[in-house]
C-alpha cells in the first residue's frame, strides 16, 4: 500500500482490541510497521519509526493471539532499509523491499533506486521483493509506462536473487498477468491484498501463484472475493493486515494492525470450509514455503 495521503481517510479512531487467539499460530503475510508507527505520517521517511520498545509491543501484542511470524513490507528505498534492519533484529520478522507502483516515475524508481533494491534483497532475512505491480487507479495512463519498467526491473531482481515476489495489483488484473508471462514469474509469486474475481483467482492459481487475503475479505460488499477464496486452494491460500489499512469487519475504518490477523483468518475458515486448526498450519506452511523460515522460531 502506498503511503498517499489519500489513504488516510481509512485510519481514524482508536486502535480496535485485539481479538481472541487463534487455536493455532498464523502469519501476517504482509504489514507496514513502520507507517503504523509514525503515526500514519507520509511526510518523512521510515528511518527512525517511535521507538524501538512501541515497535516489539506491536509484534508481542500479534504474538499474543497466534501470530508471531510477519512479513515487514517496504515501499521505496527508506522503508525499504528499515524492513531489512528490523527483520535482521527481530526473529519473528522477515522483510520485504522495493519500490511502490505508485512511486515509479516520480525520481524513486530510478537506476539508483533498483541497485540498492537489488542489494537488500541479498541480505539474509530479505525474503521478497515487493510490493511492486502495477497500479491503474491511483496512476493515470500518462505513468503506466514507468510502473511496467519498475515492474518488469522488480520481477527480475526477485529471480536473480532467488526470493519471492510480492504483487501490487489494482485494477490492472490482465496486465499483471501479462508482465509476469512474459518475464517470467518466479518460483514464489504472491498476490498481495488479492482483489480479483473467481476468473482471475483460477488464472492466477493455474500459474502456481499464491493469493494473500486481507481484512477486505470480512466486508460486507466482498461476496465476489470471497468466492475467489472458496475456489483457492489451500496449499495456495495466505492471509495477511496491510496494516495500518484495511481493517477486517467489525472495525472497519480503524487503524489495523498484525494483531487483528485472527479475524481474517476465522472469515477464511468460514469462507473455505477448512477447519481453523487445520487452517491455520496451513497457512504457516504456506508462509514459509513461500519466504522461508523464520529461524530461530519466534515461537520458542
Amino acid at each position: 500500500m502506498s503511503r498517499s495521503s489519500a489513504s488516510r481517510a481509512n485510519r481514524r479512531g482508536e486502535p480496535p482490541p485485539s481479538p481472541e487467539p487463534l487455536p493455532a499460530p498464523a502469519v501476517d503475510s504482509h504489514t507496514h510497521l513502520d507507517i503504523v508507527l509514525n503515526g500514519f505520517r507520509t511526510d518523512e521517511p521510515a528511518d527512525d519509526p517511535a521507538d524501538t520498545a512501541a515497535v516489539d509491543a506491536e509484534i508481542a501484542a500479534a504474538a499474543a493471539v497466534g501470530i508471531p511470524r510477519l512479513v515487514q513490507v517496504g515501499v521505496d528505498v527508506p522503508s525499504s532499509r528499515w524492513s531489512a534492519e528490523l527483520a535482521a533484529r527481530h526473529p519473528g520478522v522477515l522483510a520485504a523491499v522495493a519500490v511502490h507502483p505508485n512511486e515509479a516515475g516520480e525520481g524513486t524508481a530510478d537506476d539508483e533506486a533498483l541497485a540498492e533494491i537489488d542489494r537488500l534483497a541479498a541480505l539474509p532475512r530479505v525474503r521478497a521483493v515487493g510490493e511492486t505491480g502495477l497500479d491503474r487507479y491511483r496512476t493515470g495512463p500518462e505513468g503506466w509506462a514507468a510502473q511496467e519498467a519498475s515492474f518488469r526491473a522488480h520481477v527480475r531482481i526477485a529471480k536473480e536473487r532467488g526470493v519471492a515476489l510480492v504483487i501490487h495489483d489494482r485494477d490492472a488484473h490482465e496486465e499483471v498477468l501479462r508482465v509476469l508471462d512474459d518475464e517470467g514469474a518466479p518460483e514464489h509469486t504472491v498476490f498481495h491484498c488479492f482483489s480479483g474475481d473467481a476468473a482471475f483467482a483460477t488464472a492466477c492459481v493455474e500459474r502456481g501463484h499464491v493469493l494473500s487475503f486481507a481484512g477486505t475479505l470480512t466486508f460486507g460488499n466482498a461476496g465476489s472475493l470471497r468466492e475467489a477464496a472458496a475456489r483457492t486452494p489451500l496449499d495456495q491460500l495466505l492471509v495477511e493486515t496491510d496494516s495500518p489499512f484495511l481493517t477486517p469487519v467489525p472495525y472497519r475504518g480503524r487503524p489495523n494492525a498484525s494483531r487483528l490477523v485472527p479475524h481474517t483468518v476465522r472469515a477464511l475458515a468460514e469462507v473455505t470450509g477448512v477447519e481453523l486448526e487445520q487452517l491455520c498450519d496451513a497457512l504457516t506452511r504456506n508462509a514459509e514455503r513461500v519466504f522461508g523460515p523464520w529461524d530461530p522460531d519466534p515461537t520458542g
